[in-house]
């Protein structure tokens, strides 16, 4: 696990977009493909419109980007609580990624008949080479990531890679990839800002096992984990390993 502390959302979100645009490419010159996961959420949000500049747009092969979603809310794709309609106006509609590559999960059908044909979908494209290029995923001041939140059916999850989770701190059932899929992940990146995260980053960080919150749940097996907060999120942790 790796922690690096942004001095502003700013600098969170150009390192991120940075960050991201360089393992995109460096996987690139050897593998014919990238996979790629997508949060929704208020921080990610702008990494990806920095994304869709074409100082990083023009820098990306994106036929070769397949993106995937970690969670989505039971709604339409034009819903405007749609994790997809969003990343689709922000980052889709404004970079030369084919639409064959933009694997979304049906928010609009039924729950469970989604989240086992995500699933398929998710299989079919894999096939005997197992794990995501790069997860992005973000936290909730209570410690939920994707849609896993506490208390939740989904954490219990042995085999399934994506399942309806019924969440009721919302009253409402999601879509969620489970933690046996994030957890073979080659990397997982962390975007957390804000104040409001800053007592639950430092629990999430700084307690010992067993674990208390999903997040800290997210161990994938080659242990490639970068926690990129800002200094708002990250004011309270003891030891970070950079500074930006």
């Amino acid at each position: 696990m790796r922690i690096i502390r942004a001095s502003s959302k700013d600098r969170l979100i150009e390192f991120a977009a940075l960050r991201l645009t360089r393992i995109i490419n460096a996987t690139l010159e050897h593998n014919d493909r990238f996979s790629l996961v997508l949060a929704g959420g208020s921080t990610p949000r702008p990494v990806y419109e920095r994304l869709a500049d074409p100082a990083y747009a023009d820098a990306i092969d994106w036929e070769r980007v397949y993106i995937f979603f970690g969670d989505e809310r039971t709604v339409p794709p034009d819903h405007p609580d749609s994790n997809y309609g969003m990343a689709k106006a922000d980052l889709f509609d404004r970079v030369p990624i084919p639409e064959p590559n933009i694997y979304r999960m049906r928010g609009e059908v039924d729950p469970t008949q989604a989240a086992a044909l995500y699933e398929a979908e998710i299989r079919g494209y894999m096939k005997d080479d197992l794990g995501f290029d790069m997860v992005i995923l973000g936290m909730g001041d209570d410690g939920h990531t994707a849609s896993l939140f506490p208390g939740t059916a989904a954490l219990n999850e042995k085999e399934k890679w994506v399942v309806a989770n019924v969440v009721p701190q919302h009253d409402t059932t999601r879509l969620t990839m489970t933690l046996p899929l994030l957890n073979i992940s080659e990397n997982v990146m962390f975007l957390v800002a804000g104040d409001g995260k800053t007592e639950r980053l430092k629990e999430v960080i700084d307690t010992a096992p067993p674990a208390t919150y999903p997040a800290q749940l997210i161990q994938p097996q080659n242990n490639m984990v970068t926690w990129l907060v800002d200094q708002a999120a990250g004011a309270l942790l003891d030891e970070v390993d950079e500074e930006i």
